[in-house]
């Protein structure tokens, strides 16, 4: 009762006229943003960061950064349906979580179906946000209130555990998805100590006292790296997408899948819940579970409606979870919620236990405007889904210039600084690099995020300790977080060692 109390005063907050048309821009821009293949959540997220701190910079602080994470989850969430469109009407994913619905989704577009595999897709992204929001509500507050009750020792060893489930799992190369952590861990550091005063790693440059900007690093590695590769490797969409067609599923498409949403987006939301689960994780597990259990199992890979609606609800049922973690413990499981992380903390909003108490105007609006948002997704995108289809057809020599104004304006309106566009570019040609070589940048930026946290509670847990390291290993809490952690970056490579196959979220 105590949730729902705390929900309707959250619909308060969300059901505001600015809130609502930030949420509206945010589901549409996110509907966009899955539908333009290449450019995903995470860059979409990163790159409307500095349009939102821009538009919102005559607000009070804390409505500013309530409308605008408002915008940003929208955009999260809305990308995960607009991905399903290229992956049905041109067999091209927008984003890597919508994979395996070109499996089932692209064939149903050659027979004809194509409205009702998007029509289904939509239902299966309603039903799972849906479920995904009243699970957020029932157990956030519990999971904050327990969390109030870890020690520094405790809250360091979390963030370990969210750093070593994040980059195991984000990497072909667990080496690689380290070393991109450590990386990030070093950039964390740069800057004037906050407590001795002393400056570290600034060269002599009066613009790294205050250390890197999340902000800038973000946009440079997800947006303009994503500009510089599809410019380098001409990755451009192609194809001539498929008419949509009728809309209206039959009474037996709808009893077929059913069961396969429902799955699906437990499925997913139980899975979101866990760091490093990401939703490209979770559509192909519910994909391969329904696959399994369904009694026409040689129909998947032919146009078997069960395979679009399983994957679809479970990427969707994802990102609903994912934010459980961030909200309650500061922990974002995906790349996409360490980009919405910074952009808390950018607002001076730090995300975690103490998240409820201090901001709860944040939080809640934050719930309900999911709730709101996925009704909106719903009423947007069935009657547009053959606008959003045209959108595929997008030239780059359009594209690709907006994007790169956006970042440069974008940053620059936050920064008003040359020294952070240069160092953007620097970090959008240095993402090219990596992720050419199958370096995952997701790691590096979550690192960066979570690197002064750790440091703080480190100190702290020093300084209550008496600088006995051991004690860190007496706390309860902190032993489980810390062994949980070894397992997780252990158990995949014992599964390699035997021969198995890991599933890895592209980051």
């Amino acid at each position: 009762m105590e949730a729902l109390q705390y929900l309707s005063q959250g619909l308060g907050v969300a059901l505001q006229p600015i809130n609502l048309l930030f949420a509206f821009i945010g589901c549409l821009l996110g509907t966009l943003v899955g539908v333009l293949p290449g450019i995903g959540p995470i860059s979409g997220v990163a790159l409307l960061i500095p349009v939102t701190a821009s538009i919102t910079s005559g607000m009070p602080a804390a409505e500013a950064a309530t409308s605008s994470i408002i915008l940003l989850a929208g955009v999260y969430y809305g990308a995960m349906y607009g991905g399903s469109t290229t992956a049905i009407l041109i067999n091209t994913p927008g984003e890597n979580s919508s994979v395996c619905t070109t499996l089932d989704g692209y064939q149903m577009a050659k027979n004809g179906r194509a409205g009702v595999a998007l029509a289904i897709c939509a239902i299966a992204s309603f039903v799972a946000g849906l479920i995904a929001c009243v699970g957020l509500i029932f157990l956030a507050l519990p999971l904050a209130e327990l969390s109030l009750k870890f020690g520094p020792a405790a809250q360091f060893s979390l963030m370990i555990l969210g750093l070593c489930a994040l980059s195991s799992l984000a990497a072909k190369s667990q080496l690689k998805a380290f070393v991109m952590t450590q990386c990030g861990l070093i950039l964390s550091t740069v800057g004037v100590d906050p407590i001795s005063g002393v400056a570290r790693m600034t060269f002599g440059y009066t613009e790294l006292y205050s250390g890197i900007e999340f902000l800038t690093l973000a946009v440079g590695m997800f947006a303009l790296g994503e500009v510089f590769k599809t410019i380098i490797t001409r990755d451009y969409a192609s194809g001539e997408p498929i008419k949509v067609g009728s809309l209206l599923p039959s009474a037996q498409d709808l009893k077929d899948s059913t069961p396969s949403i429902l799955r699906g987006s437990l499925l997913g939301f139980f899975q979101g819940l866990i760091p490093g689960s990401g939703a490209t994780l979770c559509s192909f597990m519910a994909y391969t579970v329904e696959k399994k259990l369904s009694k026409n199992g040689k129909n998947f890979g032919k146009g078997a409606i069960e395979g679009v609606a399983a994957p679809e609800a479970a990427n969707n049922a994802a990102a609903g979870g994912a934010m459980i973690p961030l909200l309650t413990l500061g922990i974002p499981g995906t790349g996409t919620t360490a980009v919405l992380m910074g952009a808390l903390i950018m607002f001076n909003i730090t995300p975690g236990p103490l998240l409820f108490q201090e901001h709860p105007q944040v939080a809640w609006g934050l719930i309900a405007s999911m709730l709101v948002g996925n009704v909106m997704l719903l009423v947007l995108n069935l009657p547009l889904v053959k606008v959003f289809a045209k959108v595929i057809e997008t030239p780059p020599t359009y594209l690709i210039p907006g994007i790169l104004a956006i970042s440069v304006f974008g940053v620059y309106a936050v920064q008003v600084s040359i020294f952070n566009l240069l160092l953007m570019t620097a970090s959008g040609v240095a993402a090219y690099f990596l992720a050419k070589n199958d370096y995952p940048i997701a790691p590096l930026v979550l690192a960066l995020i979570l690197g002064p946290l750790i440091e703080n509670n480190l100190r702290r847990g020093m300084n209550l300790y008496n600088g006995d390291w051991f004690q860190f290993l007496s706390d309860p809490a902190s032993i489980v977080f810390l062994t949980i952690a070894v397992l997780w970056v252990g158990i995949p490579q014992v599964m390699k060692l035997r021969g198995k196959t890991v599933l890895v979220e592209d980051a």
